[in-house]
């Protein structure tokens, strides 16, 4: 079984979370472009892909980079500062035959991606007041970087505000109209969006219209975020990590996965650091570095039985971790794992 606490990865709930996202996608005429931040290994990518992806969103150039070596057509979702030693990244990936795309949400970020064989999308705000310009004011920015001989090819957004109970349509519905205005506002200045994307893991199964494009990333896995959402049930989550008990002081469990294996992620609204596969009224009530204190109905689990953990947010548990051990037997390296920048 191997020393814990370890990623495991069901290899037959992945495959089926990745097929049903592809058929969504087909069935709405979108193309599916998948987040790799979240798995950070090419041979997910390449299940992604052969069940009919049609390319990859990345964060980072360092991701890019690693996932070149599956896939020739890359967005980086991110508004870019490029500098000198980005640039040339930029180039040398260019170079090696891949097809770059890059998010930009003001001219300033623009002028130092002139000249680079990138196309360009340009970032709008659908309502998770993070990075992106108004809807309203997409066309004028386009047009502003097409005059610095950047190619536009559309606009795309994130609805993240999509990560809070019972709003994964609402947040959808948002992004539609949204991305809607930035098309119209995209054509009022003569450019055609060729690509409208969107998406995220609670509000894909809402997306339907509008964005010609999908971008989720936890589906691929699922995790305690997305069971409390309601996006999936805890037998679609096929990420959990492999934890041992260590003690039951003060009559609960302890176990040793922490948080430099969980991560530490707990949004407002979650019940807790994770969840228990198959104990649904388990909780991770807190978690030190190398301690996960758990909250236990009944009698509890014997010292040195192991435990499935679902983390709150499979991305950033994957990004502590060098491998996954698959259901088959497998062993799956992460390479992208902290390729940040």
């Amino acid at each position: 079984m191997g020393a814990t606490p370890y990623l495991s990865l069901d290899a037959e709930v992945m495959q089926a979370n990745i097929d049903a996202m592809a058929e969504h996608a087909r069935r709405y005429g979108m193309v599916l472009r998948p987040h790799a931040k979240t798995h950070k290994s090419p041979a997910v990518a390449e299940v992604q892909l052969t069940a009919g992806a049609q390319g990859l969103t990345v964060a980072t150039i360092g991701e890019a980079e690693v996932f070149a070596s599956v896939c020739r057509d890359l967005f980086i979702a991110y508004p870019l500062w490029v500098d000198g030693d980005a640039s040339a990244r930029l180039t040398s990936l260019s170079e090696a035959g891949v097809r770059l795309r890059v998010g930009c949400d003001s001219e300033t970020s623009g002028r130092n991606l002139a000249g680079l064989p990138v196309e360009v999308l340009v970032e709008i705000d659908s309502g998770h007041h993070r990075s992106g310009v108004a809807p309203e004011s997409a066309g004028a920015l386009a047009q502003n970087l097409a005059g610095l001989g950047l190619t536009v090819l559309g606009v795309f957004t994130f609805p993240g505000h999509s990560y809070s109970p019972g709003s994964g349509e609402a947040a959808a519905l948002e992004e539609a109209e949204a991305l809607a205005r930035a098309a119209a506002s995209l054509r009022e200045f003569g450019i055609e969006p060729a690509v409208i994307s969107g998406g995220s893991t609670p509000s894909a199964s809402f997306s339907t219209s509008v964005a010609t494009e999908l971008r989720p990333g936890v589906y691929v896995f699922g995790d305690a975020q997305q069971v409390e959402l309601g996006t999936i049930q805890p037998e679609q989550v096929a990420l959990t990590v492999v934890s041992t008990v260590v003690s039951h002081a003060g009559g609960r469990v302890i176990c040793d996965a922490g948080s430099k294996a969980l991560a530490a992620d707990r949004a407002p609204w979650a019940s807790g650091y994770g969840r228990v596969f198959g104990e649904p009224d388990a909780r991770i009530v807190a978690l030190s570095e190398h301690h996960a204190t758990i909250s236990w109905p009944g009698e509890l689990p014997a010292l040195g039985s192991t435990l499935r953990l679902l983390p709150n947010h499979a991305c950033n548990a994957v990004n502590l971790a060098d491998s996954y051990r698959l259901s088959t037997g497998e062993l799956w390296s992460i390479p992208a794992r902290g390729r940040n920048n």
